[in-house]
């Protein structure tokens, strides 16, 4: 199936001062636009076409993946994103407690993981199977979904297209004005939706 470029969630100022409205410009209306665009183009006339994108990321490889990839990968990170106040649900709040022995002790986890990837990728907070919550980093265009069983929660782009007009090369300082944007409306619908599949939170 061929994808469409999805509308941000919201305006393209209503990031600021954390993320500015050139920056999404950029981000979305050219980078994303460009692994859509590619995607299909490379679908067109492949084995693949027609297939759902998920069904089409667990087993594709070089390009046609890379390209599905960072399509659903920056879908899923403008969702993860609200200029509102949010807080996690009471259920999210306590399975991170769990996990990570506070919601706090979750951000140092996962600001750690962000701030320590190696090049470009992606830091996502995960949820398996079993229930079982993880902080799992992933270079280039890695997704989790491509594996049976793992289910993305949260992520933070952490590729330099995503900073690099804010905050030039301080990844750090992306990643603090992260948390002041983070939608847990969304993220707590993907736990709560989650565990009732997997019946195990």
């Amino acid at each position: 199936m061929h994808l469409n470029l999805p509308s941000l969630p919201f305006e393209e100022h209503a990031l600021e001062p954390y993320i500015s409205a050139e920056t999404l410009a950029y981000h979305h209306g050219k980078h994303h636009a460009a692994y859509v665009k590619k995607y299909n183009d490379l679908m067109t006339g492949s084995a693949y076409e027609g297939k759902p994108l998920l069904d089409v990321l667990r087993t594709a490889e070089g390009a046609l993946f890379n390209n599905g990839a960072q399509a659903f990968n920056h879908d899923f990170y403008w969702k993860c994103l609200t200029p509102g106040e949010t807080a996690p649900s009471e259920e999210l709040a306590a399975a991170l407690a769990e996990a990570f022995d506070s919601v706090e002790g979750f951000k140092e986890a996962f600001t750690a993981a962000a701030t320590s990837l190696f090049g470009s990728g992606w830091t996502w907070l995960i949820i398996d199977e079993n229930g079982a919550l993880a902080i799992e980093n992933g270079s280039n265009a890695y997704t989790p979904v491509q594996t049976e069983g793992k289910h993305p929660l949260l992520t933070c782009d952490v590729w330099e297209h995503a900073y690099y007009i804010d905050c030039r090369n301080a990844r750090p300082k992306y990643v603090e004005n992260f948390w002041h944007l983070i939608n847990w409306d969304f993220v707590s619908e993907n736990y709560k939706q989650k565990c009732r599949v997997s019946h195990q939170c």
